[in-house]
């Protein structure tokens, strides 16, 4: 395997005996170009400027990604917004839980709020329930998803085709519900973890 550097077009190069051309944007806005061994400096040049259009749309949500970065750590949350967000999510999220489960026809043990850095909730195998106090933070429409997900799991243990049917026979849209999650979910967790510790 060879590797170049363009630093005038910040682009990276790496060769090797791959038969097709790929591209990313890495964090630093430069591009790092995959290319097959017999390909030339002007079949790479003309395979980024064929992507320019691509290339600037990731380097502008690389740049708003970044931007929300900053934004978390200016504000995070205090161990008393913590404890207001549990409180609020102890009041609202268990009569949701009940119309959905009614809904969907299952069953569920207890109902606990945690402030967590990895799950935004859970279904263990006795059916108890557990959800992020930091759903609070996020659209209502996101936080029946959280909770269709895991009363779904009081049907199918695991991430199955069967049970994204489920979810989906609950929720027809759950994907764009969870794509917003994928999206900004780790700059609502940042703001826990930016000024606190977590347990």
């Amino acid at each position: 395997m060879s590797r170049n550097r363009e630093e005038k077009e910040k682009i990276a190069v790496i060769k090797s005996s791959r038969r097709t051309m790929s591209m990313e944007v890495r964090p630093d806005g430069s591009i790092l170009v995959r290319a097959p061994f017999r390909a030339s400096a002007e079949e790479i040049g003309n395979f980024v400027c064929s992507h320019k259009s691509w290339v600037e749309k990731q380097r502008i949500r690389i740049r708003k990604r970044a931007a929300e970065i900053r934004l978390a750590d200016q504000n995070p949350l205090s161990p008393e917004d913590i404890r207001l967000l549990a409180d609020q999510a102890l009041r609202e999220l268990p009569p949701r839980i009940a119309a959905y489960a009614g809904q969907m026809g299952v069953t569920y043990g207890r109902v606990t709020i945690r402030n967590q850095k990895t799950r935004w909730g859970s279904c263990s195998s006795k059916g108890n329930l557990n959800f992020n106090c930091l759903l609070m933070l996020t659209p209502r429409e996101v936080q029946d998803y959280v909770i269709v997900h895991e009363l779904s799991h009081r049907k199918e243990m695991n991430h199955s085709p069967k049970f994204w049917e489920v979810v989906e026979e609950v929720l027809p849209d759950y994907k764009k519900r969870r794509k917003w999650l994928r999206e900004n979910g780790s700059v609502i967790i940042r703001r826990m973890t930016a000024g606190n510790p977590v347990s």
